[in-house]
């Protein structure tokens, strides 16, 4: 028999950095969450991937008990690592904060296609190369 669902959290943590302190504590804990479990499960699966954002979706059980799934990180964080700069242009449109190749853009937009509603590669691309706009960033051959 399946267990019932009591919630869905999505969080966006560091990468085997997972603490019971705030997000973590505060989000899990109203929904009584072995907090500690969590986050040895979680720092477990993700310890390869120190140092990234790490989007996850935690599925709790009326028996307080969960699951969770990992995401690919963030289409900003992997423009910003490829563009090398450490924040998009505060007004973008007006301002650039660098330059960005279209093979990058179809790096990420590979790394990114089971997370994105996209149908195919060429749709994945332009996404990405939308989110880089709108962090300032010129998409360049």
């Amino acid at each position: 028999m399946a267990k019932n669902i009591k919630a869905k959290v999505k969080l966006q943590l560091h990468g085997g950095a997972a603490t019971p302190a705030p997000p973590v504590g505060s989000m899990l804990g109203q929904h009584q969450v072995n907090l500690m479990d969590f986050c040895k499960k979680f720092n477990a699966a993700t310890a390869t991937r120190k140092g990234e954002t790490v989007p996850v979706l935690i599925t709790i059980y009326t028996d307080k008990s969960f699951d969770f799934v990992l995401k690919t990180p963030p289409v900003s964080e992997l423009l910003r690592k490829k563009a090398n700069i450490q924040s998009g242009a505060k007004n973008p449109g007006k301002e650039s904060a660098g330059n960005i190749k279209w093979k990058d853009i179809e790096e990420i937009a590979k790394i990114k296609m089971p997370d994105l509603n996209a149908v195919d590669l060429e749709a994945a691309k332009k996404i990405v190369a939308g989110s880089a706009r709108s962090m300032g960033l010129s998409v360049v051959d």
